[in-house]
């Protein structure tokens, strides 16, 4: 009976991972109809969130919009690099560097040599930041593991380095009055007319009671630096469209291939798969996606971009929201993506100690699930053969 009562302290926490895992498995065995109906009002509820203003989420510090626009912009990054390291099992430190890409050939493109429309650079930002994946996966990507890291940690870093040296690129000052996305219905106008189609009331609470204020609205589809809600929304409809072609891609049979290089490259090539090209697509696509989050940023409310904003600290937390979220796993890559964002400026009143705290909860979630919140399939079916298996051992030695 004593080897019974010296349980694992973690192993209600397991459990409390186990049941989430059931409950998404139940969730991928519903109906069809029932799981888009499910769908479609959780997106109708993501969309609405900075017009609602939850009082328990909802951030006092800071502007709530801006809040999920930065949520979102970190989706997609997660979102990206979770192709290059949750599929092609490939560890990339230096994800910051495309991400800067995308930004500064957008302020490039659209303020600082040229004047061309937001919408007419997103797709040339997208193509630089795909090549510049590409250069940079050629010659790097024959080697593996940690010296991978090493070498795309170098990337991140010497990509700040040029564009701070850089006078074609701005320098130390950086890059500003970046356009704006093109609005529809009117742009905003002086003094404080916001333009666009029509406006949007939002909701104020006292306590739980909501009520609608219509002194602060948002104008919808006008971009400019009175509001961010719009700059969300925008970027909102980037991650879906991306979460699209992501699911097509891991379902087809380079997400097949990805899957196979990831377990074991050299039984992949022995089964013919040419592993070196699948990871240089993984990695270019990852790019891609990285540098399409750093143009909505470029040309977000503020339109300033400099080379303090792409601090190699942003490369590790990158990659710590797709382990956090599971790597492997679009929705837990997009989870972690939020998380990462969010909680820190959610306790902005707490900081001096904020970043201590992020710091434990990660070391925690380490200890305890350190496949992600949400694991992939493979992940969470090895998790209840695992539990499983110690409660037989434990019924073994309560029979002893």
């Amino acid at each position: 009976m004593s080897q019974t009562s010296s349980a694992p302290a973690g192993r209600p926490l397991r459990r409390l991972g186990l049941w989430w895992d059931h409950v998404v498995d139940r969730f991928g065995r519903l109906p069809m109809a029932v799981k888009l109906l499910v769908l479609v009002l959780v997106v109708a509820l993501v969309y609405a969130l900075p017009l609602l203003r939850p009082p328990v989420i909802t951030t006092q510090e800071i502007d709530f919009g801006g809040v999920m626009f930065g949520c979102a912009a970190y989706a997609l990054i997660a979102l990206g690099l979770n192709i290059v390291i949750g599929y092609a099992g490939l560890l990339d430190l230096g994800y910051i560097g495309f991400y800067a890409t995308g930004a500064y050939t957008v302020g490039v493109l659209t303020s600082f040599h040229w004047h061309w429309p937001f919408f007419f650079a997103l797709p040339v930002a997208i193509a630089v930041t795909m090549l510049t994946g590409v250069l940079l996966g050629a010659p790097t990507l024959r080697v593996r593991g940690d010296y991978l890291a090493i070498v795309t940690l170098g990337f991140g870093e010497i990509i700040r380095i040029c564009v701070k040296n850089i006078e074609w690129l701005g320098a130390s000052s950086g890059i500003k009055d970046i356009a704006h996305p093109n609005s529809i219905g009117g742009g905003p106008k002086p003094p404080f007319e916001k333009g666009g189609l029509f406006s949007i009331p939002r909701l104020e609470w006292d306590g739980f009671v909501p009520s609608v204020d219509r002194d602060h609205t948002t104008a919808f589809l006008s971009f400019g630096a009175v509001d961010a809600v719009p700059y969300y929304w925008l970027l909102l409809t980037a991650l879906i469209l991306v979460l699209f072609a992501d699911r097509l891609i891991k379902s087809s049979r380079v997400g097949r291939a990805w899957e196979a290089t990831r377990e074991d490259e050299d039984a992949a090539e022995l089964m013919g798969v040419p592993t070196f090209r699948y990871k240089l697509l993984a990695f270019a696509m990852g790019a891609a996606i990285g540098g399409m989050s750093g143009a909505f940023y470029a040309s977000g409310q503020s339109g300033y971009v400099s080379p303090d904003s792409f601090l190699l600290l942003y490369s590790m937390l990158f990659v710590a929201a797709v382990i956090v979220g599971g790597a492997g796993n679009r929705w837990g890559a997009i989870l972690g993506g939020v998380l990462v964002y969010y909680l820190p400026e959610r306790f902005r009143e707490f900081a001096d100690y904020r970043i201590l705290v992020f710091g434990l909860a990660l070391t925690t979630l380490a200890i305890w699930r350190p496949q992600g919140l949400l694991p992939p399939r493979r992940a969470r079916r090895v998790l209840r053969a695992e539990e499983e298996i110690r409660e037989l051992e434990g019924e073994g030695a309560v029979n002893v």
